[in-house]
């Protein structure tokens, strides 16, 4: 990072660069000796954001295996490309864990500055192919063509137990970061590069299957859409557009019988970002 940056090659919090702490659940092996004192299934855990590193390729690369579905594509050069953006962009892992393992990544990259890239056009040409709304294939046409210069792919993927606590500093820490990049960075080239005015979101949703009737029917009991990340329902619901389709990677559980497995694309404008980050906090802090 340039000198204006925060350091991080310690660990911080956003608020007080306290190492994050939470607990995990871990599953303990049956002992063997009736002596032992019996393992409760708690272990504590030092939760820390740093900076993407080289080190982080095999843990990121798994984190995003499923990003474009069953796709066969450049994964590999999209997790080159994320950590080589080291002023935006988090990876969280636990304090002192010798085993390096990542357990979350978020980050921002710029759609226009990355086009060439082998894995950006991939990613563009997926999204088009997907999009069967004629109401929203221009707009999205657009947001990927001729105003990529402006628009910041937003990359958030986590293992399922992440505590739902880091989910605000967490964003807290990317948006900050873009915001300081564009003052901070050493060209102009580069500072424009973050100054988005859109930002795109590609995740998964499990969409009932009669849906559009369920969003009707304010008394049924199924929720017409169950967003696999809570921060992706006030995304939606901020975005100026969006779209879903279907997916092959995941076959629904047993209780999500009545639902299918769906990708859901959204456009949020940056001038709604100070509105996510405070209705993320009220989420969190609700549940």
């Amino acid at each position: 990072k340039s000198p204006n940056y925060p350091t991080r090659e310690s660990p911080l919090n956003s608020t007080d660069n306290e190492i994050l702490r939470d607990t995990l659940e871990k599953r303990s092996e049956p002992s063997e000796s009736s002596d032992e004192e019996e393992f409760d299934g708690n272990v504590q855990a030092d939760f820390a954001f740093f900076d993407p590193k080289s080190n982080d390729f095999h843990g990121v690369k798994t984190l995003l295996q499923a990003y474009l579905d069953n796709k066969q594509w450049d994964l590999t050069g999209f997790v080159d490309l994320i950590l080589g953006q080291t002023t935006v962009g988090t990876v969280v892992k636990i304090e002192g864990d010798e085993d390096d393992g990542v357990f979350s990544i978020v980050t921002a990259l710029n759609l226009g500055r990355y086009k060439d890239h082998k894995c950006i056009m991939e990613i563009k040409e997926f999204l088009l192919k997907a999009c069967q709304e004629k109401d929203v294939v221009d707009g999205l046409r657009l947001t990927l063509g001729e105003q990529a210069q402006n628009v910041g792919l937003l990359v958030s993927q986590r293992v399922v137990n992440l505590p739902p606590q880091l989910l605000p500093p967490l964003y807290d820490a990317l948006f900050d970061e873009v915001s300081w990049a564009t003052e901070d960075e050493p060209t102009e080239e580069l500072r424009n590069s973050f100054c988005f005015k859109f930002y795109i979101i590609f995740s998964k949703i499990y969409k009932h299957k009669n849906a559009d009737q369920k969003m009707k029917l304010s008394n049924d009991s199924d929720e017409a859409i169950i967003y696999t990340k809570p921060e992706d329902e006030i995304f939606h619901r901020l975005s100026q557009w969006s779209f879903s389709f279907p997916l092959h990677t995941q076959q629904p559980t047993h209780e999500l019988r009545n639902y299918r497995f769906m990708g859901l694309v959204m456009a949020v404008e940056a001038e709604k970002i100070s509105t996510f980050r405070q209705e993320l906090k009220s989420l969190i802090n609700e549940s």
